[in-house]
């Protein structure tokens, strides 16, 4: 029963790979002056490296958690999501109103993979 991490810090790790699936941290924006749509840009483009990082991509997420922190934000998340997603791949997803830990951040994302 073998467990494979990636980005191991003190408190969390970025991804952890365990029976051909793939578990990734929550993503949050970096450039947390951004709006709702760069921000999301920002976490998937994490998610798309993490996952490729772990052998896997967005066409193969098995379930999606996202955390918005004003539900007014959902339209423009959605827009991008909208872009981003594969069309035929779209997994399922819950979108949860939440305060998150850091209030510049719009938008934390929550993703379950398997590998390729």
């Amino acid at each position: 029963m073998e467990i494979t991490r990636l980005h191991v810090g003190k408190r969390l790790s970025e991804v952890a790979i365990h029976n051909a699936t793939v578990y990734v941290a929550g993503q949050i924006a970096d450039d947390t002056t951004a709006d709702i749509g760069g921000q999301t840009r920002e976490v998937l483009a994490h998610v798309d490296r993490l996952l490729a990082e772990a052998g896997s991509d967005k066409s193969c997420i098995l379930m999606c958690q996202i955390y918005i922190a004003d539900m007014a934000d959902f339209p423009g998340m959605n827009d991008v999501w909208d872009e981003w997603v594969p069309s035929g791949h779209t997994p399922p997803r819950a979108t949860v109103e939440a305060k998150l830990a850091n209030p510049a951040c719009l938008v934390e994302i929550v993703v379950t993979a398997a590998l390729r």
